[in-house]
């Protein structure tokens, strides 16, 4: 059987980092170095995820999905300048 090593949390991209601070808050986070995500219940996985959509709700429109709103609300001028 394949032995499990922490995980190095210096080599955790920067948008996996959320996770770990959910799970953080959570009291989960040194089950998660020690164990892997795999350690966790669904339940709690769950319940990470839902932290992560809220927060992801609750930001600025300044972040990742803004750019995706103003090409869509760019109005269409027909070519005229």
């Amino acid at each position: 059987m394949k032995q499990k090593l922490p995980i190095d949390i210096s080599k955790i991209a920067p948008e996996d980092k959320i996770k770990y601070e959910m799970a953080k808050e959570l009291g989960l986070y040194d089950q998660v170095i020690q164990n892997g995500w795999g350690s966790l219940s669904a339940k709690q996985t769950g319940k990470i995820g839902g932290m992560i959509a809220g927060k992801r709700r609750k930001s600025p429109k300044g972040d990742n999905h803004s750019e995706e709103k103003s090409v869509e609300s760019t109005p269409d001028t027909g070519g005229e300048a």
